[in-house]
């Protein structure tokens, strides 16, 4: 029997919600009615737009018509990764979109931009409002650590966005970064999957330690592409000449690769920082 709640409307994360979904549409329809483009960048941002649309109004409707309690998942932790999930995909479209596709004269750019950034606004205050608190009995992706992950999943997807098989199948060093990229992102992306879907207790030892163990791996195997990517995608690859001025270089997703891997980077160590304080001070306190 459906119950509707009104209460999820009127309460603070209800209004969010509301107003990350009117601003969400506003942006689409405005990119839309200007035309279409075969861009990439064009294709994540429209995407992006339209799969934040469509998840915050399906998140609102269930909670309000109560379906959201019976549902065989983690209904807290889905919303609060999908949140933070929103909040990063959002801020790099409130960056590609102004970047690449505005003007001083393109009216409703400009407004789809500025839509976007109020958007990310709001992502921003979900994921506060729906972060545990110190203390806090919730879900694994409410805390700290779990949004680390959605945080470190999210980055790497945009290193496989910039990645070209021209570029990196010529050296094993960068094979063996993309290795790393893939091995860590498919790691976290089970994290994610699996504690949504209420199935951590499959994991063959303790989840924190496992967690542990896994982050340091991380921390380690990312260090070493660091290293690796930059020396072999520019040994003997300086910036092409045709790249002034030009805001669409191949080149320079090199350089946004080599940024997300240090990226990334600081996102393990700091989730391996807190993970060894879990698991070997507060757990024994």
């Amino acid at each position: 029997m459906v119950t509707l709640d009104f209460k999820t409307l009127t309460v603070p994360l209800g209004i969010v919600r509301i107003l990350e979904v009117i601003f969400t549409c506003i942006s689409f329809s405005l990119v839309a009615s200007v035309g279409h483009s075969t861009a990439s960048f064009w294709t994540w941002c429209m995407f992006t737009w339209c799969l934040c649309f469509c998840v915050t109004l399906l998140i609102i409707i269930l909670e309000f018509t109560s379906l959201s309690a019976k549902l065989p998942i983690s209904w807290d932790d889905f919303t609060t990764a999908f949140a933070m999930l929103a909040t990063l995909m959002v801020l790099a479209a409130s960056i590609i979109y102004p970047v690449y596709f505005t003007c001083p004269s393109c009216g409703k750019q400009i407004g789809a931009s500025v839509t976007s950034c109020l958007t990310f606004i709001l992502y921003a205050v979900e994921v506060g409002l729906t972060r545990a608190k110190p203390g806090e009995i919730s879900g694994f992706l409410s805390t700290i650590p779990g949004l680390l992950k959605v945080l470190e999943a999210f980055v790497a997807c945009i290193i496989f966005i910039c990645l070209e098989d021209s570029k990196y199948t010529k050296y094993a060093g960068l094979q063996w970064c993309v290795a790393v990229y893939s091995i860590c992102f498919i790691f976290a992306l089970l994290v994610i999957i699996f504690t949504i879907c209420r199935l951590l207790s499959l994991f063959p030892a303790p989840f924190d330690k496992v967690l542990t163990v896994c982050n340091v791996l991380a921390v380690l195997m990312y260090i070493t592409a660091l290293v690796i990517w930059p020396l072999y995608s520019f040994k003997n690859n300086p910036r092409p000449n045709y790249c002034s001025g030009n805001r669409r270089c191949a080149w320079d997703n090199l350089v946004v690769i080599s940024f997300m891997t240090a990226f990334n980077l600081g996102a393990y160590i700091a989730d391996s920082v807190y993970s060894f304080r879990l698991v070997f001070f507060i757990s024994r306190t």
